[in-house]
Order: C-alpha cells, then structure tokens, then sequence
C-alpha cells in the first residue's frame, strides 16, 4: 500500500471539514465533484425561466399553503403568517405595531383584533371613554366586514393564495440562476432577478419544485412558503363570537 503523504492528509482533511460546515449552511457548491442534481426532480438542470414557470405551476396546482415572514406595500410593512386555500385562509397579521387576525371563508371575511385595534383604527380616535367603550365590545369577536368596506378590499388580499402568489412569485428583469442551497433542510436551486435586484426564489429539488424562499425585489420582504397540500379546518367562528355591522364597518 501506497502511504499517503501527511500533508496532504492534512490537506484533505482540511477540505472535508470545510464542505461539512458549507452543507450545513446555504451554499451547497464547490465542495464537490458529484452532481449537485444528483437524486433531485431535476429542475435545477433547467434554465431559470423553465424554473421559474414550474414553480409557478406547482404552486398554482397546490391545494394548500403557509406564507410566514414580511411584506411592504405601499410604504407600510406587514408581518403575516397566513394559511391559505382556494376557498379562503386564515392567520395573523401585525402592522405598524397592531396584531389581528384574519379569516375568509368564500366571500365572507372576518377581522378579530383587541381593543387598542379598534379605538384607533380609523386614525381618529381621541381616546374618550366612548371610544374605549365601543372598542372594547369588538375586543377578541370576530368583525365580519363587509363587501364594500374599504377595509375589504385593503385585508381580503392576504387570504387570497391565488392573487397574492401570483403578485409575490413574479422575479423582474433578466433571470438566471444562483447556485444550489439548502432551505430547512431541502435541497434548493435559487434563480435570480438581475442578479438579485429583481428578488430570488429557492425552488424545491425534492419532489414537487415548490417555491420555499421568497426575497423580493427592492427590499419589499422575506416570505416562507411551507406546509404545501397539507390541508387545516376552514370554517366561520359562530354567531356567538360574531359581530355583524352590516354595510360599515364602526369608526370612531
């Protein structure tokens, strides 16, 4: 048997326990001869337009979904953790320092949020006693909101898996693709937005190519998407947890 020279044991060794601390980050490249797609779906063999399509599909064909982490819209910043169907979703959203929840069952949209929400959630409120009475009613009962309250059509978006995904999942400029990563765990193949300034998404190379990563473009959020197809309860909270103003939603 050939003796290998102790330097380059060394050497190798060096090399080993560096690959070893990579996989356990992001990077997933240079550490190997193998193929990175080995044992994959394949997508990340494919062009980035190709990915971005597939993802776009599986995401699309998905029954179910978790959005989890920050969006900006219109200069404001939203923190969601919302699940999502084709008939409505449900979850949490803070803004601006306020919490609520949402909940949208086909056409029928509920708002559930403590007191300090309410009193204030005009942008009027003086905080008298009438207010804080009013707004203590509301606290912890779900709102149904109604269908032509503003306040609609500005929270309605966030339990639409169909119309927030197709505005999150879009990268813009010239795409291309930035090498494989690993994303709680899953092997993932990033494709890129001129060259990150147009958002990335890390794709799935295990099974189904779903999106799990979403960095948007010009600093407009981070969002997870987990729990694909895996289905949860869907259904309007009782009459008893229920407050219905009909047309308007109360202001102060």
């Amino acid at each position: 048997m050939t003796a290998i020279p102790q330097g380059r044991t060394h050497k190798a060794l060096l090399v080993s326990a560096m690959c070893a601390l990579v996989m356990t980050g992001t990077a997933l490249t240079g550490c190997s001869s193998e193929d990175p797609d080995a044992g994959t779906n394949g997508v990340g063999k494919l062009p980035a337009a190709t990915i971005q399509a597939k993802t776009k599909k599986a995401a699309e064909a998905a029954a179910t979904v978790r959005l989890s982490g920050t969006v900006v819209s219109n200069g404001t910043t939203y923190t969601l953790d919302m699940r999502l169907k084709a008939d409505g979703g449900t979850g949490s959203v803070t803004s601006k320092g306020a919490s609520f929840r949402l909940l949208r069952v086909g056409e029928h949209l509920f708002l559930k949020a403590d007191a300090e929400f309410w009193t204030h959630q005009d942008g009027k409120s003086d905080g008298t006693s009438g207010d804080a009475a009013a707004a203590k009613k509301l606290e912890d009962m779900y709102v149904k909101v109604p269908s032509g309250d503003p306040a609609y059509k500005r929270f309605s978006g966030f339990t639409d898996k169909d119309v927030l995904l197709d505005g999150l999942l879009t990268l813009h400029g010239a795409l291309a693709t930035d090498g494989h990563h690993v994303q709680s765990g899953v092997r993932t193949i990033r494709i890129t937005g001129d060259k990150g300034s147009g958002g990335s998404l890390d794709v799935s190379l295990k099974g189904t190519p779903y999106p799990l990563l979403l960095v948007r473009a010009g600093n407009a959020g981070t969002l997870r998407l987990t729990d694909w197809g895996k289905d949860f309860a869907l259904e309007e909270p009782t009459k008893k947890e229920t407050v219905d103003y009909g047309q308007q939603l109360p202001t102060s």
